[in-house]
C-alpha cells in the first residue's frame, strides 16, 4: 500500500501530539498503513482505481488516528483524495485554492434535513457535467454536525445527501439513526450517483473486507458474528 492523504495527516498529527493517542484495543500490534492488527493486514489487497470523482476529508482531530476510520478507505482506492484536519477559525488554503479554481463541482455531503436553505440541497442527481467534488466531514455525528454549522465558508455550495436504505453493514462504532452511515458507505453511494460503477465496486470490496477483518482482530470475537444496529426516526 502506497501512501495517501489520510495517512500523511496521521503522520502530521502524531508528530504535533504532545502524548501518546490511546484508541481502543491500542495494546494490539497494528500495520501502520491499514491500522488492522498485523495478523489482519490488508495492504498487499488493495488496488487503486481512476475515477471522474473527487473527495475531499474533512477530519475532526483525531479522526485520523482511528483504526475504525473508513475516510482511510476512500484514499486507499481513490488516490487523488485530499484529507485536512478541520478548524473552527480557518479553512484549507489548497482547498479553497481548488474550490475557486472552477475545475470541479462542490458539494458538501450531508444530510438534507438539517439544510435549512431547500434550494441548497441537491439529492440524487448532479447539477453539471463537471466532475464533482464530494466534501465529506468525517468525524462522529456530533462532532460532523459541528463541522456542518461551523464551516461558513461552505455555506455558499450545495449539500448532497443520499438515502440508504438497506441497513448499515459498518458495526464498528454505534449508529443512532437511519441516517448515520459510515464515511466509506457514503462514498460508494456517492460514487453510484457520480456514475463511477467500478470505483463504486472496488470501494465497498474493500471496505466490507476492511469490516471483516477488524471484527476478526477483535479480542473475543466469533468467527460470522457481526455486530447490528438499528435504524432509529
Amino acid at each position: 500500500m502506497t501512501k495517501n492523504a489520510v495517512l500523511t495527516l496521521r503522520a502530521e498529527r502524531l508528530a504535533r501530539s504532545t502524548r501518546p493517542f490511546l484508541a481502543r484495543g491500542n495494546r494490539i500490534r497494528r500495520c501502520q498503513n491499514c491500522l488492522l492488527p498485523q495478523t489482519q493486514c490488508l495492504c498487499d489487497t488493495v488496488t487503486p482505481i481512476p475515477a471522474h470523482s473527487r473527495f475531499c476529508l474533512l477530519m475532526y482531530d483525531t479522526e485520523p488516528m482511528k483504526p475504525s476510520n473508513t475516510g482511510r478507505l476512500i484514499a486507499d482506492i481513490l488516490p487523488d483524495t485530499l484529507a485536512f484536519n478541520w478548524s473552527r477559525t480557518e479553512a484549507p488554503l489548497p482547498l479553497l485554492t481548488l474550490l475557486n479554481s472552477q475545475q470541479y463541482q462542490p458539494l458538501v455531503v450531508f444530510p438534507a434535513a438539517y439544510v435549512k436553505n431547500e434550494e441548497r440541497a441537491v439529492v440524487h442527481h448532479l447539477a453539471n457535467h463537471k466532475p464533482p467534488l464530494f466534501i465529506m466531514l468525517d468525524g462522529t455525528w456530533p462532532e460532523a454536525r459541528k463541522m456542518f454549522r461551523k464551516s461558513p465558508w461552505l455555506d455558499a455550495f450545495p449539500v448532497i445527501s443520499v438515502n440508504l436504505e438497506r441497513l448499515s453493514g459498518y458495526g464498528l462504532r454505534e449508529a443512532h439513526a437511519g441516517y448515520q452511515y459510515c464515511t466509506a458507505e457514503v462514498a460508494v453511494a456517492l460514487l453510484e450517483i457520480a456514475s463511477d460503477l467500478p470505483a463504486a465496486q472496488q470501494l465497498y470490496a474493500h471496505f466490507t473486507l476492511f469490516r471483516e477483518r477488524y471484527l476478526a482482530g477483535k479480542p473475543h470475537h466469533q468467527p460470522g458474528v457481526t455486530a447490528e444496529f438499528q435504524k432509529t426516526d
